[in-house]
């Protein structure tokens, strides 16, 4: 900021990017907990920091999981709707757990024949079930209202326990994994499908990942993904037959 002459109010996110991608340690990602403080008191807009870049890639899920459990998410009405749709996008397009927490009516874009979502710079097209329990989601009464504050903060999808406030990541997690959905290895299966088919700048620009971890999952896709992709081709394959 020093640097650009740059206000707190005026930070964006490629600033941010910017910083992060001359790191030469990874301690330029605990910036997350002071921009985090100044969203709070609305000192600056909502900025991202990606996660801290692992050396290996974690657990993926299953070929033979993740379509059925997407196809669950779409179509099963015992699910409570925002497990259903918080499900499916991380299944589709494997968002970080707080950016998925942290998404509200406005990243939705709904057209006469299409609906999209706003992760990164892109817009991504959404299956029309899925767009329905979001269109859904956003429409719905927020929790509370008598206890809502005087100026209320941006309304969410995916509302929390106290008003005004997105659920935690943590609450998303347990709350998916009661119903049985695994967050970090159905993100993970969205990535690596992702990656092998988008080149990385593409792949950050769909779903607002840094460009930096966006390449590692390019990498990991096409290096140490042979056998995963091995497995996606062939039941690629079976749904064509």
């Amino acid at each position: 900021m020093d640097q650009r002459g740059l206000a707190l109010a005026d930070l964006a996110q490629e600033h941010i990017d910017d910083w992060i991608a001359e790191a030469t340690s990874q301690r330029r990602y605990l910036i997350r907990y002071f921009l985090k403080w100044a969203t709070s008191r609305r000192l600056t807009r909502e900025l991202t920091v990606p996660s801290i870049p692992r050396q290996k890639s974690q657990n993926l899920l299953d070929e033979d999981d993740r379509w059925p459990l997407l196809h669950r998410c779409l179509t099963d009405d015992a699910l409570p709707k925002d497990v259903r749709a918080a499900g499916a996008i991380t299944r589709l397009f494997g968002p970080s757990t707080e950016r998925l927490c942290h998404l509200t009516p406005e990243h939705l874009k709904f057209g006469d024949e299409h609906a999209h979502l706003v992760l990164g710079r892109h817009p991504v097209l959404l299956p029309p079930r899925l767009a329905e329990l979001l269109r859904h989601l956003a429409e719905q009464p927020q929790p509370r209202p008598q206890l809502s504050r005087v100026q209320p903060g941006p309304r969410w999808l995916f509302p929390g326990m106290l008003p005004g406030d997105p659920i935690s990541t943590h609450g998303m997690t347990q709350k998916l994994g009661r119903h049985g959905i695994p967050v970090r290895t159905a993100r993970n299966a969205a990535l690596a499908a992702l990656a092998a088919d988008l080149p990385s700048p593409i792949l950050a620009d769909v779903t607002g990942m840094h460009r930096h971890i966006a390449l590692r999952w390019v990498a990991y896709a096409r290096r140490d993904g042979a056998e995963y992709l091995a497995a996606r081709a062939e039941s690629r394959g079976h749904h064509r037959a």
